[in-house]
């Protein structure tokens, strides 16, 4: 890590492992986000992507290393103690409250953080209508579509103003049409808010397409870092997927 890691913008991992009865899921992992750039995880199943996001976020204990945000070490605090201090995710499931509306999901972001009521109205409305989701605001999340949810999941993140957010599996469920609204979300996150983002997806295109630089984890060890297109046509990376270098570039 340079010591550009260590300044006041940056959210960073330092050779941090997690271990499960013995069995590393992480392995010594090191790598920073900072804020105004989006930051692609990704890698075969069962590589430690998710696990290396709950760790980061507070929601799985690490073993070894640490975590720092904005130049201050939180590995010892609970998710919401990150929360408050500009971190932000989503789940791959949503874990949104089945109850209540779209818009009450939304706002309840807000509230967490400290907002008024006045002022997580506003904000809801406003993520609601960037969404494409104004319509559905009244409609209780348990009948929302699986991809609705996804994408109420991810404007409960943003809605937060979060200056780190990790989004896991934020396309999942969503048909082809509804990946640019989606993708418009996260790159106003990234301009509009100034956040860091980190995210994670099985659509790797999708992923490629968003990101800055692209992480790649296999074995729960980072195998490659770097660029979009130098990481798109990487031979470990595509023996990782295909187990072979035979195929041209990642097409998933």
């Amino acid at each position: 890590m340079s010591s550009e890691s260590e300044t006041v913008q940056v959210l960073a991992c330092h050779a941090v492992t997690v271990a499960y009865a013995g069995l590393r899921a992480v392995s010594s992992v090191s790598f920073a986000v900072r804020r105004g750039e989006v930051v692609g995880l990704i890698g075969p199943n069962g590589a430690g992507k998710t696990t290396l996001v709950n760790a980061m976020s507070g929601f799985a204990q690490i073993s070894e290393g640490s975590i720092t945000l904005n130049g201050a070490e939180v590995s010892h605090l609970a998710p919401e103690h990150r929360a408050h201090r500009g971190l932000a995710r989503t789940f791959q499931h949503g874990r949104l409250f089945k109850d209540l509306s779209a818009r009450e999901n939304i706002e309840l972001g807000a509230l967490a953080v400290g907002c008024s009521g006045r002022e997580a109205r506003r904000r809801a409305a406003a993520l609601l209508e960037e969404t494409g989701l104004l319509s559905l605001a009244g409609v209780p999340a348990n009948e929302l579509s699986h991809g609705d949810q996804q994408r109420v999941s991810v404007a409960r993140a943003v809605v937060a103003g979060p200056a780190f957010l990790l989004l896991d599996e934020p396309a999942a469920g969503l048909p082809a049409e509804s990946l640019a609204e989606l993708g418009t979300v996260i790159e106003q996150a990234r301009s509009g808010r100034d956040a860091g983002v980190v995210v994670i997806d099985h659509n790797v295109e999708f992923v490629m397409g968003l990101s800055d630089r692209v992480v790649v984890l296999d074995h729960g060890q980072v195998l490659v870092e770097g660029a979009p297109d130098y990481v798109r046509h990487h031979e470990e990376v595509l023996a990782a997927y295909f187990g072979s270098v035979a195929t041209e570039g990642l097409s998933r």
